[in-house]
Protein backbone atom coordinates (compact mmCIF):
# COMPACT_ATOMS: atom_id res chain seq x y z
CA UNK A 1 0.00 0.00 0.00
CA UNK A 2 2.90 2.20 0.68
CA UNK A 3 4.60 1.63 -3.01
CA UNK A 4 1.09 2.63 -4.05
CA UNK A 5 0.54 5.75 -1.89
CA UNK A 6 4.24 6.59 -2.86
CA UNK A 7 3.52 6.81 -6.95
CA UNK A 8 -0.39 8.59 -6.52
CA UNK A 9 1.83 11.51 -4.75
CA UNK A 10 4.32 11.31 -7.70
CA UNK A 11 1.83 11.57 -10.07
CA UNK A 12 0.09 14.36 -8.32
CA UNK A 13 3.35 16.29 -7.96
CA UNK A 14 4.21 15.75 -11.31
CA UNK A 15 0.52 16.83 -12.59
CA UNK A 16 0.99 20.14 -10.17
CA UNK A 17 4.40 20.83 -11.74
CA UNK A 18 3.26 20.81 -15.34
CA UNK A 19 0.31 23.31 -14.53
CA UNK A 20 3.02 25.44 -12.99
CA UNK A 21 4.97 25.40 -16.38
CA UNK A 22 1.98 25.46 -18.05
CA UNK A 23 0.71 29.01 -16.09
CA UNK A 24 4.22 30.27 -16.57
CA UNK A 25 4.50 30.03 -20.01
CA UNK A 26 2.67 33.13 -22.27
CA UNK A 27 -0.43 32.75 -24.11
CA UNK A 28 0.10 32.59 -27.50
CA UNK A 29 -2.44 34.60 -30.06
CA UNK A 30 -4.72 31.99 -32.13
CA UNK A 31 -3.04 30.99 -35.38
CA UNK A 32 -2.77 33.49 -38.20
CA UNK A 33 -4.42 35.96 -35.94
CA UNK A 34 -2.11 39.79 -35.98
CA UNK A 35 -3.10 42.92 -34.89
CA UNK A 36 -5.45 45.53 -36.86
CA UNK A 37 -3.43 48.44 -38.23
CA UNK A 38 -5.84 50.87 -37.40
CA UNK A 39 -5.74 50.49 -33.97
CA UNK A 40 -3.50 48.53 -31.48
CA UNK A 41 -4.96 45.78 -29.08
CA UNK A 42 -4.86 47.01 -25.21
CA UNK A 43 -1.22 46.31 -24.12
CA UNK A 44 -0.72 42.38 -22.66
CA UNK A 45 -3.79 41.39 -24.44
CA UNK A 46 -3.59 37.86 -26.24
CA UNK A 47 -6.01 36.89 -29.57
CA UNK A 48 -8.40 34.08 -29.05
CA UNK A 49 -9.43 34.27 -32.28
CA UNK A 50 -10.40 36.69 -35.63
CA UNK A 51 -11.93 36.59 -39.15
CA UNK A 52 -10.34 38.20 -42.31
CA UNK A 53 -13.27 38.50 -45.57
CA UNK A 54 -12.55 39.88 -48.60
CA UNK A 55 -16.47 40.91 -48.63
CA UNK A 56 -18.83 40.58 -46.01
CA UNK A 57 -21.78 42.75 -44.06
CA UNK A 58 -21.99 44.24 -40.49
CA UNK A 59 -24.56 46.26 -38.79
CA UNK A 60 -22.87 48.93 -36.27
CA UNK A 61 -25.25 50.48 -33.24
CA UNK A 62 -26.04 53.96 -33.55
CA UNK A 63 -28.22 55.99 -30.65
CA UNK A 64 -31.62 54.89 -31.13
CA UNK A 65 -34.37 57.59 -32.24
CA UNK A 66 -38.53 57.59 -31.65
CA UNK A 67 -38.87 55.25 -33.90
CA UNK A 68 -36.59 52.53 -32.22
CA UNK A 69 -33.16 50.81 -32.75
CA UNK A 70 -30.91 52.33 -35.46
CA UNK A 71 -27.56 50.81 -37.19
CA UNK A 72 -25.33 51.68 -40.12
CA UNK A 73 -25.08 48.80 -42.30
CA UNK A 74 -21.69 48.39 -44.14
CA UNK A 75 -20.54 46.12 -46.69
CA UNK A 76 -16.87 45.80 -47.51
CA UNK A 77 -13.65 44.51 -46.66
CA UNK A 78 -14.31 42.80 -42.78
CA UNK A 79 -12.13 41.95 -39.66
CA UNK A 80 -12.90 40.81 -36.56
CA UNK A 81 -11.32 39.98 -33.04
CA UNK A 82 -11.96 38.16 -30.23
CA UNK A 83 -9.17 39.31 -27.94
CA UNK A 84 -8.47 38.43 -23.90
CA UNK A 85 -7.33 41.43 -21.67
CA UNK A 86 -4.35 40.80 -19.49
CA UNK A 87 -5.69 40.36 -15.48
CA UNK A 88 -7.20 43.43 -13.08
CA UNK A 89 -7.98 45.60 -16.47
CA UNK A 90 -11.94 46.82 -15.70
CA UNK A 91 -14.46 47.70 -18.75
CA UNK A 92 -13.84 51.01 -17.78
CA UNK A 93 -10.29 51.34 -18.53
CA UNK A 94 -10.43 49.79 -21.81
CA UNK A 95 -13.60 51.62 -22.79
CA UNK A 96 -11.99 55.04 -22.20
CA UNK A 97 -8.35 53.65 -23.50
CA UNK A 98 -10.37 52.92 -27.02
CA UNK A 99 -12.52 56.01 -27.24
CA UNK A 100 -9.21 58.22 -26.42
CA UNK A 101 -7.09 56.30 -29.40
CA UNK A 102 -9.86 56.87 -31.78
CA UNK A 103 -10.46 60.04 -31.40
CA UNK A 104 -6.67 61.06 -31.84
CA UNK A 105 -6.54 59.42 -34.80
CA UNK A 106 -9.66 61.15 -36.10
CA UNK A 107 -12.21 58.76 -35.80
CA UNK A 108 -15.67 60.03 -34.85
CA UNK A 109 -17.53 58.63 -32.17
CA UNK A 110 -21.02 57.94 -33.05
CA UNK A 111 -22.46 55.83 -30.47
CA UNK A 112 -20.96 55.08 -26.77
CA UNK A 113 -23.56 52.71 -25.47
CA UNK A 114 -23.96 49.70 -22.96
CA UNK A 115 -22.05 50.90 -21.50
CA UNK A 116 -18.72 49.91 -22.28
CA UNK A 117 -19.21 49.60 -26.31
CA UNK A 118 -18.93 52.15 -28.89
CA UNK A 119 -19.16 52.76 -32.73
CA UNK A 120 -17.34 54.90 -34.66
CA UNK A 121 -16.04 55.96 -37.84
CA UNK A 122 -14.14 57.84 -39.86
CA UNK A 123 -14.04 58.30 -43.75
CA UNK A 124 -15.72 55.01 -45.28
CA UNK A 125 -14.27 52.78 -42.04
CA UNK A 126 -16.22 51.64 -39.22
CA UNK A 127 -15.14 50.44 -35.90
CA UNK A 128 -17.29 48.67 -33.15
CA UNK A 129 -15.53 48.19 -30.01
CA UNK A 130 -17.82 45.65 -27.42
CA UNK A 131 -15.76 45.28 -23.61
CA UNK A 132 -17.50 41.39 -22.04
CA UNK A 133 -14.92 41.97 -19.23
CA UNK A 134 -12.02 40.35 -19.16
CA UNK A 135 -12.31 40.19 -23.37
CA UNK A 136 -13.20 42.59 -25.97
CA UNK A 137 -14.90 42.46 -29.97
CA UNK A 138 -13.65 44.37 -32.36
CA UNK A 139 -14.93 45.11 -35.65
CA UNK A 140 -13.63 46.87 -38.26
CA UNK A 141 -15.58 47.44 -41.82
CA UNK A 142 -14.20 49.22 -44.60
CA UNK A 143 -17.09 50.21 -46.94
CA UNK A 144 -16.12 49.25 -50.77
CA UNK A 145 -18.40 47.71 -53.51
CA UNK A 146 -18.34 44.26 -53.71
CA UNK A 147 -15.94 43.20 -57.05
CA UNK A 148 -18.38 40.66 -59.22
CA UNK A 149 -16.58 37.75 -60.22
CA UNK A 150 -19.76 35.68 -61.20
CA UNK A 151 -22.11 36.47 -64.31
CA UNK A 152 -25.63 34.47 -65.36
CA UNK A 153 -25.41 32.24 -67.93
CA UNK A 154 -27.95 32.24 -70.70
CA UNK A 155 -30.43 29.70 -69.53
CA UNK A 156 -30.49 31.49 -66.11
CA UNK A 157 -31.61 34.17 -68.19
CA UNK A 158 -33.79 32.60 -70.11
CA UNK A 159 -35.84 31.93 -66.64
CA UNK A 160 -35.81 34.92 -65.44
CA UNK A 161 -37.22 37.05 -68.58
CA UNK A 162 -39.96 33.76 -68.82
CA UNK A 163 -40.96 33.94 -64.79
CA UNK A 164 -40.84 38.07 -64.79
CA UNK A 165 -40.75 39.70 -68.54
CA UNK A 166 -37.25 41.19 -67.52
CA UNK A 167 -33.62 40.55 -66.09
CA UNK A 168 -30.88 42.81 -64.53
CA UNK A 169 -27.18 41.91 -66.32
CA UNK A 170 -24.42 42.88 -64.15
CA UNK A 171 -21.28 41.44 -65.58
CA UNK A 172 -21.53 44.02 -67.88
CA UNK A 173 -19.07 46.97 -67.22
CA UNK A 174 -18.09 50.60 -68.28
CA UNK A 175 -15.79 53.16 -67.97
CA UNK A 176 -16.77 55.64 -65.11
CA UNK A 177 -18.86 58.24 -66.40
CA UNK A 178 -18.45 56.84 -69.70
CA UNK A 179 -20.44 54.20 -71.91
CA UNK A 180 -17.17 52.78 -72.91
CA UNK A 181 -17.59 49.16 -72.27
CA UNK A 182 -14.96 47.48 -70.41
CA UNK A 183 -13.34 43.98 -71.14
CA UNK A 184 -14.34 42.27 -68.54
CA UNK A 185 -17.17 42.95 -69.45
CA UNK A 186 -17.25 39.86 -72.92
CA UNK A 187 -18.51 36.43 -70.65
CA UNK A 188 -21.63 38.42 -69.93
CA UNK A 189 -22.67 39.86 -73.29
CA UNK A 190 -21.72 36.60 -74.94
CA UNK A 191 -24.09 34.95 -72.82
CA UNK A 192 -27.11 37.48 -73.65
CA UNK A 193 -25.93 36.58 -77.53
CA UNK A 194 -26.62 32.61 -76.79
CA UNK A 195 -29.55 34.09 -75.38
CA UNK A 196 -31.07 35.26 -78.21
CA UNK A 197 -29.85 32.46 -80.41
CA UNK A 198 -31.31 29.50 -78.36
CA UNK A 199 -34.52 31.89 -79.17
CA UNK A 200 -35.02 33.47 -82.49
CA UNK A 201 -38.36 34.91 -82.17
CA UNK A 202 -37.12 36.58 -78.66
CA UNK A 203 -36.61 40.40 -78.80
CA UNK A 204 -35.13 43.05 -75.91
CA UNK A 205 -35.29 45.85 -74.64
CA UNK A 206 -31.66 46.80 -73.56
CA UNK A 207 -32.26 49.20 -70.52
CA UNK A 208 -29.62 51.49 -69.30
CA UNK A 209 -29.61 52.31 -65.36
CA UNK A 210 -27.86 54.62 -63.20
CA UNK A 211 -27.51 55.88 -59.62
CA UNK A 212 -28.09 59.12 -58.40
CA UNK A 213 -24.25 60.47 -59.25
CA UNK A 214 -23.84 63.56 -60.88
CA UNK A 215 -26.72 65.91 -62.46
CA UNK A 216 -29.98 64.05 -63.15
CA UNK A 217 -29.64 65.15 -67.11
CA UNK A 218 -26.13 63.87 -67.31
CA UNK A 219 -26.97 60.28 -65.73
CA UNK A 220 -30.32 60.34 -68.12
CA UNK A 221 -27.67 60.42 -71.46
CA UNK A 222 -25.15 58.61 -69.88
CA UNK A 223 -27.73 55.61 -69.50
CA UNK A 224 -28.93 56.34 -72.89
CA UNK A 225 -25.28 56.24 -74.42
CA UNK A 226 -24.58 52.59 -72.64
CA UNK A 227 -27.66 51.41 -73.88
CA UNK A 228 -26.68 51.75 -77.15
CA UNK A 229 -22.92 50.59 -76.85
CA UNK A 230 -25.10 47.76 -75.15
CA UNK A 231 -27.18 47.17 -78.61
CA UNK A 232 -24.08 48.10 -80.73
CA UNK A 233 -21.91 44.89 -79.55
CA UNK A 234 -24.92 42.53 -79.82
CA UNK A 235 -25.26 43.19 -83.37
CA UNK A 236 -21.70 43.57 -83.92
CA UNK A 237 -21.82 39.76 -82.83
CA UNK A 238 -23.90 38.43 -85.01
CA UNK A 239 -27.33 39.77 -83.05
CA UNK A 240 -29.73 41.19 -85.88
CA UNK A 241 -30.18 44.39 -84.79
CA UNK A 242 -33.96 44.33 -85.55
CA UNK A 243 -34.36 42.49 -82.65
CA UNK A 244 -32.76 44.95 -80.30
CA UNK A 245 -34.31 48.77 -78.79
CA UNK A 246 -32.48 50.98 -76.11
CA UNK A 247 -33.40 53.34 -73.64
CA UNK A 248 -31.97 54.68 -70.93
CA UNK A 249 -33.97 55.59 -67.76
CA UNK A 250 -30.82 57.17 -65.82
CA UNK A 251 -31.54 57.33 -62.20
CA UNK A 252 -35.63 56.82 -62.26
CA UNK A 253 -35.50 53.38 -61.41
CA UNK A 254 -33.84 52.24 -58.74
CA UNK A 255 -33.38 49.21 -57.32
CA UNK A 256 -31.86 49.89 -53.73
CA UNK A 257 -30.84 52.79 -51.44
CA UNK A 258 -28.52 55.41 -53.12
CA UNK A 259 -27.42 56.43 -49.86
CA UNK A 260 -24.95 53.19 -49.73
CA UNK A 261 -22.00 51.81 -51.88
CA UNK A 262 -23.76 48.23 -52.68
CA UNK A 263 -27.19 50.40 -53.32
CA UNK A 264 -25.91 52.70 -56.01
CA UNK A 265 -23.93 49.71 -57.37
CA UNK A 266 -27.45 47.60 -57.75
CA UNK A 267 -28.59 50.92 -59.41
CA UNK A 268 -26.12 50.83 -62.37
CA UNK A 269 -27.28 48.00 -64.35
CA UNK A 270 -28.34 46.96 -67.81
CA UNK A 271 -31.64 44.93 -68.16
CA UNK A 272 -33.08 43.21 -70.33
CA UNK A 273 -37.02 43.50 -71.11
CA UNK A 274 -39.11 41.13 -73.34
CA UNK A 275 -40.81 42.84 -75.99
Amino acid sequence: MKCVAQVVVCIALALCAANLRAQDEPRQDAEGCKDSPLITRFPGSVINSCENKEFEQFDFPLPPTDAGERNKHVEGEYHSWDIATRDGISDLQLYRNMENALKTAGFTIDYPYSPFSLTAHKGNTWIFIESKGSFYYQTIVTAKEMKQEVTADASSLKDEIEKTGHVAVYGIHFDTGKATILPDSDDALKQVVALLQQDPDLKLLVEGHTDNQGSAAANQALSEKRAQAVVAWLAAHGVDPSRLKAQGFGQTKPLADNSTDDGRAKNRRVELVKQ
